[in-house]
């Protein structure tokens, strides 16, 4: 499968900004780190939209468990938080003077390109 094009990597700050849940999953407005890419359009946010997975006891004497483990946000969910402006940022790839490409954003105060990693 082919990974639908997009600037967020791995470690970014990423905010949810629709989805979820009111009662169940809350993720609306959250913050957290890109821990990886699942399938082709889909990210997975450290700490949320976790879902909950029933173990049960294989063998005499073991215990059952509830297991946590993230589950997949699609990515036109997310976006990049720009943790200077405190807000979700749309990314955009530039080149320099010098050829290199780099990742940024346009900063909504004085709408200048900041350049990131």
């Amino acid at each position: 499968m082919k990974r639908r094009q997009t600037n967020l990597k791995k470690g970014d700050q990423v905010m949810v900004i629709a989805g979820g849940n009111k009662k169940k999953r809350p993720n609306k407005g959250q913050v957290g780190r890109i821990l990886g890419f699942q399938g082709e359009d889909r990210v997975i946010v450290e700490g949320l939209n976790l879902m909950t997975k029933h173990k049960r006891a294989s063998k005499p004497g073991e215990q059952s468990e509830k297991i946590q483990k993230p589950a997949g946000i699609h990515l036109s969910n997310v976006m990049y938080y720009a943790e200077k402006v405190k807000k979700p940022v749309r990314l955009k790839a530039r080149f320099l003077e010098d050829g290199r490409k780099v990742r940024g954003y346009v900063n909504p105060e004085n709408g200048e390109f900041e350049q990131i990693s």
